[in-house]
């Protein structure tokens, strides 16, 4: 089985912590803290965890990590089962 990766949008300092949805192939996700010291990609594993229910160290940032848009890797989760809970 290959680990799915999902391209992500994050907009940080957002009033809410929240998965919005796919615009075309790219996850866009809102988060509250802001992009400092690694605080806004900590908040987008904590949230995608939760969402996902996967456990933190399950999920990778590959590529992006200064960025906005970024490769996150969800590990021991189908690509099917990780769609339809993103969707949710």
């Amino acid at each position: 089985m290959e680990d799915p990766v999902v391209t992500v949008k994050v907009v940080p300092r957002s009033s809410i912590s929240q998965i919005v949805g796919f615009e075309g192939d790219i996850l866009k996700v809102k988060v509250k803290s802001a992009p400092v010291d690694g605080s806004a990609n900590r908040d987008l594993i904590v949230l995608l965890s939760k969402c996902v229910k996967v456990a933190k160290e399950r999920i990778e940032i590959l590529s992006g990590h200064r960025s906005r848009l970024k490769k996150i890797r969800f590990y021991d989760i189908k690509k099917d089962d990780l769609f339809l809970l993103l969707n949710r």
